[in-house]
């Protein structure tokens, strides 16, 4: 590229992945000039519509998060929808390089019989709705007392502790009011969590299923007849803390007492469960499992002992799974943009230059906010690496891409816009001792953007 002024770098997608890229570029020997696009009026991605509203820790990394965009050295333009507002022939006019990091917000798939029976839901549906995600319905079915939800990471225990948890409890957060009168009318009294393997295979972090066991009034029951640890699993306990920390807070709740189960609700851990048919005629009645066994390895086989647990709903909570953008390879089996290193990679096996992934998007929704500043790092070395060989966009004014929008009568949100909306929430809080209330519809966030409320 031989152009003298700064490269000019689309990124699409602002959550976490999107940013960390935009401000390890930024920080780069190169002489930048970045535009973040969001789909959403709102940047923060699966911070802020993905994690629970009674986990504020993990909400902290907003915080962090503000900060760079907060710099002014890189530019937010919220409510472009890609593929729709523009798509890679439009970024390619403006920008000399283009990196997606637009996530996986997709329930991956569970293939057995029965589950698109009414009452069988994705989890990361149901996330969106507690979180109050704009693009979703603002209202939720709850209607089972008992409820099943199959998984064995974070997911679903916060799927798990959201229906089990008294609304009362989650005033104190940032959920949404239209959330908390629809959890006032639930009537579940039993969850349980269904995991194919074992005690010692579990994906839950051990911070995260401690707290499971500190909800007021909710009981949490574990099986004695459920655990077993074979060679895999003691090698995992020996040679991860982590996994030796969560054995050990499950192995402590096989030796509470029954008589001290006295809550109104419980949550229920079940292992060496697989589900293998979601049970009903037109509705959820219940889920049959096969209890499995462990082989040797930390892998289990079915036993062909059948269990059928009555329950009137069913969350799937098996992993999230991305979603295909205009323009761009993706691979449908594995839910990822194809890529080597976060080069984007052609059907042909061709890198397609100038375009990038990071996050979800280009590894699968795997691994922590570590894991994802470690892949935007190798994402942003290899476009600096490559920047002498990139074609340089034929339009480099700032504005080419604002007007281009403008004229297209797209209302793009810049930072000021979300700053608007950042102090409207969180002086709807104020006088509750909140943090903040979501503003949920898209066309209400749009009005307080638009100081029109």
């Amino acid at each position: 590229m031989s152009s003298t002024s700064p490269l000019r770098v689309a990124i699409v997608g602002a959550g976490p992945a999107g940013i960390y890229a935009a401000d390890i570029l930024s920080k780069s020997e190169v002489e930048v000039s970045i535009d973040l696009f969001e789909r959403l009026p709102a940047p923060f991605g699966l911070v802020r519509y993905g994690v629970a509203p009674d986990h504020p820790r993990i909400k902290q990394i907003i915080v962090a998060l503000h900060k760079i965009l907060d710099r002014g050295d890189i530019r937010l333009l919220s409510n472009v929808d890609y593929g729709t507002d523009l798509d890679l022939d439009d970024l390619r006019r403006f920008y000399d390089a283009v990196i997606f990091s637009t996530g996986s917000i997709r329930d991956a798939d569970l293939r057995i019989p029965g589950i698109e029976k009414k009452g069988s839901f994705g989890a990361a549906d149901f996330v969106s709705w507690y979180d109050g995600h704009p693009d979703v319905p603002r209202t939720w079915p709850l209607e089972a007392r008992n409820v099943a939800v199959v998984g064995a990471g974070n997911v679903a225990l916060d799927v798990a502790r959201m229906l089990a948890k008294h609304p009362q409890d989650l005033l104190p957060t940032e959920i949404p009011d239209n959330v908390h009168q629809g959890l006032l009318a639930n009537p579940v009294t039993d969850v349980h969590i269904f995991a194919r393997r074992g005690p010692a295979q579990v994906k839950f972090s051990p911070l995260e299923l401690r707290e499971l066991g500190h909800v007021p009034d909710v009981d949490v029951i574990v099986y004695p007849e459920d655990f077993d640890f074979d060679e895999g699993s003691m090698a995992a306990i020996h040679s991860s803390n982590q996994t030796k920390q969560v054995v050990k807070t499950l192995t402590d709740w096989t030796l509470k007492d029954p008589e001290e189960l006295t809550a109104s609700r419980r949550i229920h851990l079940h292992f060496l469960q697989r589900p293998v048919e979601v049970l009903g005629e037109d509705a959820v009645t219940g889920l049959r499992t096969e209890r499995t066994v462990l082989t040797g390895d930390g892998t289990v086989a079915g036993t062909g002992q059948m269990h059928d647990w009555p329950v009137e709903a069913v969350y799937r909570a098996v992993g999230y799974f991305g979603s295909p953008l205009a323009g761009i390879p993706f691979d449908e089996v594995e839910g990822v943009i194809p890529n080597r290193e976060g080069r984007v990679v052609q059907p042909d096996g061709e890198i397609l230059q100038g375009v990038y992934t990071t996050g979800w998007i280009k590894r699968g929704p795997v691994g922590l906010i570590g894991h994802t500043k470690s892949d935007a790092s190798e994402t942003i070395r290899h476009l600096v690496s490559d920047v002498e060989g990139l074609e340089p966009a034929p339009v480099r004014e700032v504005e080419g891409v604002t007007d281009f929008l403008t004229g297209r009568g797209v209302g793009f949100v810049e930072w000021s816009g979300w700053m608007l909306l950042d102090a409207y929430e969180q002086s709807l809080g104020e006088p509750h001792g909140r943090q903040r209330i979501k503003v949920v519809p898209r066309e209400d966030m749009l009005a307080v953007i638009r100081g029109e409320v």
